[in-house]
């Protein structure tokens, strides 16, 4: 049997940002799932606007060949306007069919007031478009400038029911990483991508 990737995709641009340490927490509990694992951390990626014409442009080969090989992703988003970050959106552009049909998703979100139901309900949406299959179990993680405390790598949770619901998320995108979900769902059938 071959190891577990995991991939983690930071929507997040801050420097301090409260979604990055938790899906590098995450990341860590996979890790202890005997998974490998990657953080992609939209800062350091060259991704363009997405124009349908220049789909090759910047950093996107190397983006979506990572993504692609993944065995399971997670997606973590701050949540703007109650949804998911544009960084976020623009990345998941470059993606489609090919990374994500029949991939197992992990969903995470941060929010600095209450619970950030909306984004979660957002990317689950766009993930059933592709024809992925989202576990059941999400992270939430609402008021998060309460629940991280110190800066840089030197940080800890304040709360562990937060932390833990956190390291679920990682341990299951392991366990079901290789599930075979079928059949497609509808939105997948009827929403083959862009075409204008």
């Amino acid at each position: 049997m071959t190891e577990t990737h995991v991939v983690a995709i930071c929507g997040s641009l801050r420097d301090e940002s409260h979604t990055r340490k938790a899906l590098t927490h995450a990341l860590d509990a996979a890790a202890r799932a005997d998974a490998t694992t990657e953080l992609l951390d939209l800062r350091e990626w060259d991704l363009p606007v997405f124009d349908a014409d220049e789909g090759e442009a910047g950093d996107a080969l190397e983006f979506t060949r990572r993504v692609r090989e993944a065995d399971a992703i997670l997606l973590g988003t701050p949540m703007y306007h109650g949804s998911y970050s544009a960084p976020l959106k623009n990345a998941l552009d470059y993606c489609g069919f090919d990374e994500f049909e029949n991939k197992t998703v992990g969903l995470l979100v941060v929010a600095g007031g209450n619970f950030p139901i909306t984004a979660l309900e957002h990317l689950r949406s766009v993930c059933r478009a592709l024809d992925a299959w989202v576990l059941p179990h999400q992270a939430a993680i609402p008021r998060a400038s309460a629940a991280f405390e110190g800066e840089g790598d030197d940080w800890d949770w304040t709360d562990e029911e937060t932390a833990e619901r956190v390291a679920v998320l990682g341990r299951d995108v392991v366990q079901y990483a290789n599930i075979e979900p079928e059949p497609p769902c509808l939105e997948s059938t009827e929403n083959v991508g862009a075409d204008d």
